[in-house]
């Protein structure tokens, strides 16, 4: 008789040679989220004269400019500009933003030698001082925690309902002292998406992010990842000032109570890269962030999303940030085409092929298991019938195929029903006592301190459990779900290498298959000097 997991070394096949194939091309490409990112790890913070995020303003007038520019990178015609002008980053960029300084002039100069070491000396400073500052983080993390002890695992993860930063550090100590291990912050849309989105019509607008894209569109302050201002009450959260001033309230709390207080962050679409150096500079523990995710569920081109997410793991290797994949996202392109629904162990090894190959293209691109965390619970099985032993399954697979990697319970959104919610906390109970050593327990925002004794109580039990019996062995309909699920699985990922994005996106012609947001902003990399490149 047939185990199972059988099939588990089979997807694992499948999915290396695709997850390398996608990371060589990636590494080899740059996008305009990441010249954004090379320009904040430069020191470009903040928004322009006119109110707009400066890194985008200034990325935006360069390749105004220069429309083959991209290909060639920001940094060397950047530093020229330094030099020529003798000023600092934030003043040279909100010049170029203005139109005072025009970086395709800066970047005739480079075909003088003298003048092009001049610059390359200029970047390579730049980049020790960045490397240097996110380097400091890392150490600091690992000596507060020695210092002040970590939280027990598994910890508790909770979303900060407050955008606004003032109200954000009042509910933090809140937070903290209900209990929660870890801060959850969602970071606003990013202007590009908001732009995209609008000029796509709007007729996307319904994802999870849009009411923040409709604010970032109609406000250029929000969808900033820089300051937004001098009053904290309308700083975002997620802003980088904003989570500048997190990180020094948590460092304030974990020292009250004894015990490092963790810091995470969810990326929206196209702003991976200048996700990570943010993360990098300021300090946060875990960043959310899964490029299928963006694909299947924010239409993202597949190689700008691919390109964004190389860069933001080469940042995260070096910042020690952990990177969190989530159980995949639900594909139900091809349910669409066909006219009929699929069933929830296809949806499920849909899923589960996705986000193999994150975590094998996010491997592939310099980042260890242990700094890999992954999600065990689709949200989307909440509404299945027999729900308790689909999620035993799901979790099961995972332990078995992803070995190594920390696991994350994670929860449904904040917006959940009841039901949802009550029947969530129920299988996160189950979840900690089949994987007792999991690392983190997602909830959503807490109703009080009762949400901290809840996952505390939840986590004795199950520790109780698991001590006292052995590891469940899957049978009857669990086995039947994994069985059928890693068989989907398989079938995803010989399709995805066979026919390409249209296995998960849909048939169609492949320029309309293709033409994902972001799809006119990857060029292939024609200079090798750049910040925080380790190829």
């Amino acid at each position: 008789m047939a185990h199972p997991f059988d099939g588990l070394d089979r997807l694992v096949a499948l999915a290396e040679p695709l997850a390398d194939a996608w990371s060589s091309r990636a590494l080899a490409s740059t996008t305009v989220g990441r010249e954004r990112a090379v320009l904040r790890a430069m020191g470009v913070v903040g928004l322009d004269r006119d109110g707009r995020p400066l890194a985008w303003s200034v990325v935006d007038r360069w390749l105004a400019d220069m429309p083959a520019g991209l290909g060639a990178g920001i940094a060397l015609p950047f530093a020229m500009a330094m030099l020529e002008y003798d000023g600092p980053s934030q003043s040279i960029a909100l010049d170029v933003a203005s139109g005072a300084i025009e970086l395709a002039m800066e970047a005739k100069l480079l075909d003088e030698s003298d003048r092009r070491a001049a610059a390359e000396a200029a970047v390579e400073s730049l980049d020790r001082a960045a490397r240097d500052r996110i380097d400091a983080n890392r150490t600091a993390r690992g000596e507060l925690t020695a210092l002040l002890g970590d939280a027990p695992t598994p910890g508790l993860g909770l979303r900060l309902p407050a955008q606004a930063t003032r109200d954000a550090l009042d509910e933090a100590g809140a937070l903290v002292g209900g209990g929660a291990d870890c801060l959850r912050v969602r970071v606003p849309a990013g202007r590009e998406l908001a732009v995209r989105l609008l000029d796509h019509g709007g007729a996307e607008l319904t994802h999870s992010d849009a009411r923040t894209v409709a604010l970032a569109a109609a406000d250029p302050a929000l969808g900033s990842l820089g300051d937004a201002g001098d009053d904290p009450s309308t700083v975002p959260v997620g802003s980088q000032r904003g989570l500048a001033a997190l990180r020094v309230r948590a460092d304030e709390l974990a020292a009250k109570r004894g015990a490092y207080v963790r810091l995470a962050t969810a990326a929206p679409a196209l702003s991976a890269p200048e996700q990570a150096v943010v993360a990098a500079f300021e300090r946060i523990d875990l960043v959310e962030a899964d490029p299928f995710g963006e694909i299947v569920e924010v239409g993202v081109d597949p190689d700008r999303a691919l390109a964004d997410h190389a860069a933001a793991h080469r940042i995260h290797a070096r910042s020690g940030v952990l990177l969190f994949v989530g159980p995949g996202p639900l594909v139900v392109a091809p349910d669409l085409a066909r006219g009929l629904p699929s069933d929830p162990a296809t949806r499920a090894g849909r899923a589960l092929a996705l986000q193999l190959l994150s975590v094998r293209f996010a491997r592939a691109n310099g980042l260890e298991p242990p700094a890999i965390a992954v999600g065990v619970l689709p949200a989307w099985l909440l509404g299945e019938q027999d729900v308790a032993t689909r999620a035993v399954a799901e979790l099961a697979l995972r332990r078995a195929l992803l070995p190594g990697h920390p696991l994350v319970i994670g929860g449904p959104d904040d917006d959940a029903g009841p039901e949802a919610r009550v029947t969530w906390r129920h299988l996160a109970a189950l979840g900690l006592a089949i994987a007792p050593d999991a690392a983190l327990v997602l909830r959503p925002a807490p109703a009080g301190e009762e949400t901290g004794l809840d996952h505390r109580a939840a986590a004795r039990v199950a520790a109780g459990v698991a001590t006292g019996t052995e590891p469940p062995v899957l049978r009857g309909a669990a086995a039947d779900h994994a069985t059928a699920t890693i068989a989907a699985a398989a079938a995803t990922l010989e399709r995805l290498t066979g026919e390409g994005w249209a296995t998960i996106l849909g048939p169609g012609p492949a320029e309309l298959v293709r033409a994902g947001l972001g799809g006119d902003a990857v060029a292939e990399r024609t200079e090798r000097l750049a910040l925080l490149d380790d190829r």
